[in-house]
């Protein structure tokens, strides 16, 4: 059985390097705009938006849908470069098998 004992081990090892990937990505932050840089959104590898800046100019009383539009997709646009982030990091632990399960 040392074959069994050997993979235990590999699994351990694995799941420990996962363990301290998820929190490096999670220190890591990605940015996007909308509008041509009227909206900029942050974001970190845990996908959790940390900060939303809105140019002063684009705030209009009479045009609320169009900043809401922009804010939609900066906000999207941070989300899915966060994914990528993470899918980077993961790639690198895995070497670029795609595994089950193992997506943050």
């Amino acid at each position: 059985m040392k074959g069994f004992g050997n993979m235990m081990k590999e699994a351990q090892r694995l799941q420990q390097q996962m363990a301290a990937l998820q929190e490096e990505v999670g220190k890591k932050k990605v940015e996007a705009t909308a509008g041509g840089g009227m909206v900029t959104v942050e974001a970190n590898g845990k996908q959790e938006i940390l900060s939303i800046k809105i140019d002063p100019e684009v705030i209009n009383r009479d045009d609320a849908q169009m900043l809401e539009d922009l804010v939609l997709a900066a906000c999207n646009e941070a989300l899915r470069k966060s994914r990528e982030l993470v899918q980077q990091e993961l790639g690198k632990l895995t070497g670029g098998l795609k595994l089950p399960g193992l997506g943050m």
